[in-house]
């Protein structure tokens, strides 16, 4: 009789559940009763798969994937003194990475309140005592944003001056600078960390570390016998999904991985690497008397100064790498920390000039293959200047695929046969993730740009850590900067730097000559 008391009680608990929520979804549904009585079934059917889902997610062991919860504060130890070489927009958000935001923003950000992120930052008591730039413009920016008093984290400025260099070299000869950031075009990135390690500093250079094969060597055989931390520009191993997509993999839910595919699509001129007019359509500031033209062409081909090739000096071969420089660079950071896929033993990549007619020599549509046969892997990599539809960047497994970006969805395979039996019940389906996470759910933030946009969705802008938006750039350079004081290997070490650089030259070595080359990995060398 009490078993059956208890079971009547059990049945009227959980028929008091079904009630309430019955009579919940019935008030809603007032006035529409056959529409009503037909939602309430949906509803009831949609609770149950999502039981069993959530059941069979546990099983996986991943139904809590940890996130970080809280920013841990920067390593204690003394004021890094850090020089800034060129100071354009990129300059700008590593600035404020570091924890300098210009007056004018700082006040304007206070007015919109969008200043609780960034005073959220760790404090990494650093000084911008340096600023190297070849536009006067840019340079009286550098200063003011330098000598800004407010910081974020609880920090307090070091009162210490701040200085424009006329040349790097200087810089570099001035022992009163600890570290360098180098956020210069592409072509000078080589030469200037080079030169850097030799003289001490340590280096956070923005991607690509190399242009050419001869730097890209030099680079790295120098900074390896130099005892510098060097950090490569690439952030996205601090976004907290891109940690939780590592534990995914880890734990195996996608099987055998053979193939990723990677892509950019941008449909804009901006996102197409023409900048040098304002929104009215005139030229932007600059010209011989503001600008040192030849410090910025450096050891390039001299040519007349032009606004073009100031401002949009992506388009051109001395100076870039194009979309496999810019964009790949990313994407091949992202996978190559999630897999340590290293160096692929050949590359294919075709291309042309199909939609911006103009005088750029890099292509607007590109398609790189790259084979890793002993890792029984093929990375691929299309992109596009003439579109804006998000292609993604996909992980796929034979029991499961991964789209990673700024969110994660995991879908499982029509055909797993790990999966087979859940499939089979219906318990998961291969038209819709078994597994969503979207930090950013449910949170619109002032991303207005099309290639802030684009950033965002690739996971490269921001991320979540407990409540709070946290520029992942910060936590990049916070990873650097506690390397200098505590040792360690930041994620962007020199390594993983060279393995980019050699891919991407790859990719570029079989675009110009039109046919697969290979790596020789016993002779280092691209054939």
């Amino acid at each position: 009789m009490e078993h059956q008391n208890k079971k009547n009680q059990n049945n009227e608990s959980k028929g008091g559940e079904h009630k309430l929520n019955r009579r919940s979804v019935l008030k809603g549904l007032a006035g529409l009763p056959v529409a009503g009585i037909f939602s309430y079934e949906l509803f009831k059917k949609v609770s149950y798969e999502n039981q069993n889902k959530s059941s069979f997610l546990k099983e996986l062991d991943l139904e809590n994937i940890s996130a970080p919860a809280a920013l841990e504060p920067a390593k204690n130890g003394d004021l890094i003194r850090v020089g800034m070489i060129g100071f354009g927009e990129r300059a700008v958000a590593l600035a404020k990475a570091l924890g300098f935001l210009h007056p004018e923003n700082t006040a304007r950000r206070i007015k919109m309140g969008y200043l609780d992120d960034w005073l959220a930052q760790a404090d990494l008591n650093v000084a911008i005592t340096g600023i190297c730039e070849v536009f006067d413009q840019r340079a009286q920016e550098g200063l003011e944003i330098a000598a800004s008093e407010f910081r974020p984290g609880g920090g307090q400025p070091s009162g210490l001056p701040v200085k424009r260099y006329a040349s790097y070299k200087e810089m570099l000869a001035d022992k009163d600078i600890d570290a360098v950031v180098i956020a210069t075009p592409d072509h000078h990135h080589a030469r200037i960390s080079i030169e850097a390690a030799k003289a001490g500093k340590h280096v956070y250079c923005e991607k690509s570390p190399a242009i050419r094969e001869d730097e890209l060597f030099e680079l790295y055989e120098t900074v390896k016998s130099s005892g510098i931390v060097y950090q490569l520009g690439h952030q996205i191993s601090k976004n907290a999904v891109f940690q939780q997509a590592r534990d995914i993999i880890q734990k195996n839910i996608l099987g055998k991985i053979t193939l990723i595919e990677t892509t950019t699509n941008r449909n804009t001129a901006s996102g197409a690497w023409i900048r040098h007019l304002d929104k009215d359509g005139n030229p932007k500031p600059g010209d011989t008397g503001s600008i040192d033209w030849d410090q910025w062409l450096g050891d390039r081909p001299k040519v007349p100064f032009s606004i073009d090739r100031f401002y949009n000096w992506t388009k051109w071969f001395d100076y870039d790498l194009g979309m496999l420089g810019q964009l790949f660079t990313h994407e091949f950071d992202a996978i190559n920390q999630l897999l340590h896929v290293g160096i692929p033993k050949t590359a294919m990549t075709s291309g042309g000039l199909y939609y911006w007619k103009d005088n750029r020599e890099i292509p607007d549509l590109l398609h790189s293959v790259f084979e890793y046969p002993e890792k029984d892997l093929t990375l691929i990599y299309s992109a596009c200047l003439a579109s804006s539809r998000n292609r993604g960047r996909v992980i796929m497994g034979n029991d499961a695929s991964m789209e990673l970006g700024g969110s994660l969805q995991v879908t499982v395979d029509h055909d797993s046969n790990r999966f087979s039996e859940q499939l089979k019940k219906g318990v998961i389906s291969p038209s819709e993730p078994m597994l969503s996470i979207n930090p950013n759910s449910g949170r619109v933030d002032a991303v207005t740009s099309a290639t802030a946009k684009y950033y965002e969705q690739r996971g490269l802008s921001t991320t979540r850590i407990g409540d709070i938006k946290m520029d992942v750039t910060h936590l990049h350079m916070k990873e650097w900067i506690d390397c200098i004081r505590g040792g360690g290997t930041p994620a962007g070490n020199i390594e993983r730097a060279f393995e980019e650089g050699v891919t991407i030259l790859m990719a570029q070595k079989s675009y110009l000559e039109e046919r697969k080359v290979e790596w020789d990995a016993v002779n280092r060398k691209i054939i």
